[in-house]
């Protein structure tokens, strides 16, 4: 896989940029639970940064959860740490955008441009409302969408990628197939309420592999997005999740919620080199936030 540079987190305000001698996204097609080169992510300098072991089994009891579905992994080695409810099928919300932002990695050119079409603003909120006629490239509106979790910009990337909302959602059921997602099944790119369900255990595999892709896991990483349109206006995007905003020990990843999924959120932090992956399902907006903290502090072994 040749490196790349992806420009947003140090720069903000540039638009999406291709990376020298290739020009196309990390294709990750294997049958393993991790990525092969899921160790590129921590550079040149993994040695030093990356305990030889896996992350170790917390000494201390997993919290007692207060949600439907919980499931912590390691992001490395795909160990599963803690779950309950994990193989519970539900609808999983805009957390399922982590498999959209797969598929369009997968096509990658995230440089080419795309039309904004009047069929993308018919979806429900959440919606950047862009102009028809517009165009941006895949990367900006990768990047917004998954900051912002705006439901036109994933139909408007599922109709460039694969011609159609439902050309697409095969695209995500193949992809969800190759990641030993055995458990779900997608019909839409922005995880709206639909004939859909996945898991905790797989979209803790989900995350797994956006954790291992370079692109998305600078896109999930950053706390707020100048969006710069066409017209020169900007408009800035926050993230989400607001627990990137609160602890800077915690890198993404993406939220959800819909009346049927109830609040999701999946969330990965880091302490000394480790990193843990928690997936929360169907809470409520009083409690998502510190049940994701509670798993992430007793994974990471922070007080």
């Amino acid at each position: 896989m040749s490196g790349c540079q992806q420009t947003y987190a140090n720069a903000p305000r540039a638009p999406y940029r291709a990376w020298a001698g290739e020009h196309r996204a990390p294709i990750i097609h294997t049958q393993a639970p991790i990525p092969a080169s899921a160790q590129s992510v921590y550079g040149p300098n993994r040695a030093a940064r990356v305990p030889a072991r896996p992350l170790a089994q917390p000494s201390t009891p997993a919290p007692r959860p207060d949600c439907a579905a919980v499931c912590v992994i390691d992001p490395r080695t795909g160990n599963i740490i803690y779950s309950h409810n994990a193989n519970e099928r539900r609808q999983v919300a805009s957390t399922q955008k982590i498999i959209t932002a797969l598929c369009v990695c997968d096509a990658g050119n995230l440089h080419r441009m795309v039309r904004i079409d009047a069929s993308d603003r018919r979806t429900p909120p959440i919606r950047m409302n862009l102009k028809v006629g517009d165009t941006y490239s895949r990367g900006d509106l990768l990047q917004a969408m998954l900051t912002g979790s705006f439901n036109d910009l994933a139909v408007a990337l599922a109709r460039d990628t694969a011609g159609s909302v439902e050309n697409f959602a095969r695209l995500m059921n193949a992809r969800a197939r190759r990641m030993r997602m055995y458990n779900s099944h997608f019909v839409n790119p922005s995880g709206l309420p639909a004939e859909q369900y996945s898991t905790a255990h797989d979209m803790a595999l989900a995350a797994c592999y956006a954790y291992n892709n370079k692109i998305i896991r600078n896109c999930i990483n950053i706390p707020e997005y100048e969006f710069v349109k066409n017209d020169g206006s900007v408009r800035m995007v926050r993230s989400t999740n607001r627990l990137l905003r609160s602890h800077p020990w915690v890198h993404g990843m993406k939220t959800g919620y819909t009346n049927a999924a109830g609040k999701c959120l999946i969330s990965c932090g880091t302490k000394d080199g480790r990193a843990v992956i928690v997936v929360i399902l169907g809470s409520t907006n009083r409690k998502i936030w510190g049940e994701s903290l509670k798993y992430l502090r007793w994974a990471l072994g922070i007080a």
